[in-house]
């Protein structure tokens, strides 16, 4: 192993980003269809298996190329695809709701782009209108579209963040992520028990006030 070699493979290991919130995509990212795509990935799935010694005519392992090259592109890496970003449509406030609106346990189910494992976990969203409102699902819906790409967790938060900021105009929005990554519980260290939790507070969010009270809220039992 060279040296550049070795410095990526560290780096993916002790998962360090690469210190941008952006995905980083290549300028031709989008010039070949969802289609296209698929045939191209499920060329490279079959060869990646023969090559591992997997005998591709037993039934079972038959269609695998296939499923793997649509889950790809449909799917767990569906958020890289602008089209499918969720519409960024939002409301007149007309309640004067002036606190702190709260969405928390957001199911996340993203992929570690240093291995390509899952990473499985909740996100706790919340913002203080400035005078607009968003759906409660077009929150949920804005963390599976940044969830479905290849991330890294503080990358994912500060996308969401981000993305709320535009959507409703106000600095005021935070996001705390808490999840397993099986790049560390299946593989490596190995250890099933530990989490990863990051946090992006804007605006009043980094008062210690406010912060306290949305960390509150996240305590908070759900019953039914």
């Amino acid at each position: 192993m060279n040296t550049d070699e070795k410095f990526h493979d560290d780096m993916g290991d002790n998962h360090i980003g690469s210190g941008t919130d952006a995905t980083p995509l290549r300028s031709d990212a989008f010039d070949r269809t969802d289609d296209e795509k698929i045939e191209l990935i499920k060329k490279d799935v079959e060869s990646i298996l023969n090559t591992l010694g997997l005998d591709l005519t037993d039934d079972s392992l038959k269609g695998t190329p296939n499923r793997v090259a649509k889950m790809f592109v449909k799917e767990i890496f569906g958020g890289l695809n602008p089209a499918k970003k969720p519409s960024s449509s939002t409301f007149d406030n007309k309640y004067k709701y002036s606190e702190m609106l709260v969405e928390k346990n957001i199911v996340v189910y993203s992929t570690c782009e240093h291995h390509l494992l899952p990473i499985v976990g909740r996100a706790h969203v919340a913002y203080i209108s400035n005078g607009t409102v968003v759906g409660l699902s077009k929150m949920n819906r804005i963390v599976d579209f940044y969830a479905k790409r290849p991330q890294v967790q503080e990358r994912l938060t500060i996308q969401i963040v981000n993305e709320l900021k535009r959507v409703l105009n106000t600095e005021d929005v935070a996001c705390i992520i808490d999840a397993k990554h099986l790049c560390v519980n299946s593989r490596g260290i190995r250890d099933i028990e530990s989490s990863t939790v990051t946090a992006e507070f804007g605006g009043k969010f980094q008062e210690e006030s406010v912060r306290k009270e949305f960390l509150e809220y996240i305590k908070l039992e759900t019953k039914f």
